[in-house]
């Protein structure tokens, strides 16, 4: 079992920034992957970034070169630094952890960008 705790959301105006944070506690140590998701209102939730146990990255082409995901060595979190922001940013983020074949999910932090 692994339990996720994301924090950092808040309104920022478009072109500032600010850093997702997601505690991980529990089974950390067979966490195969962590990841961000965002669901807008009236929208399907959607992928934003993802980093392996190797450090390996990816992000979706909507956020490539703003924001940037990274992860501490015991892997009892992940980080999204998100610059440059956009009011079409705007939504709920997630945590997201892969461990075997199960998914695991944090409550969600909200995001809200003004124009």
């Amino acid at each position: 079992q692994v339990q996720l705790v994301e924090s950092g959301g808040g309104l920022v105006q478009a072109g500032g920034s600010l850093r997702l944070s997601c505690a991980a506690s529990g089974s950390t140590f067979s966490i195969r992957a962590m990841r961000w998701y965002r669901q807008a209102p009236g929208n399907q939730r959607e992928f934003v970034a993802t980093i392996s146990s190797s450090g390996t990255t990816n992000y979706a082409d909507s956020v490539k070169g703003r924001f940037t995901i990274s992860s501490d060595s015991a892997k009892k979190g992940v980080y999204l630094q998100m610059n440059s922001l956009k009011p079409e940013d705007t939504a709920v983020y997630y945590c997201n952890a892969i461990v075997g074949l199960r998914d695991y999910w944090g409550q969600g932090t909200q995001v809200t960008v003004s124009s």
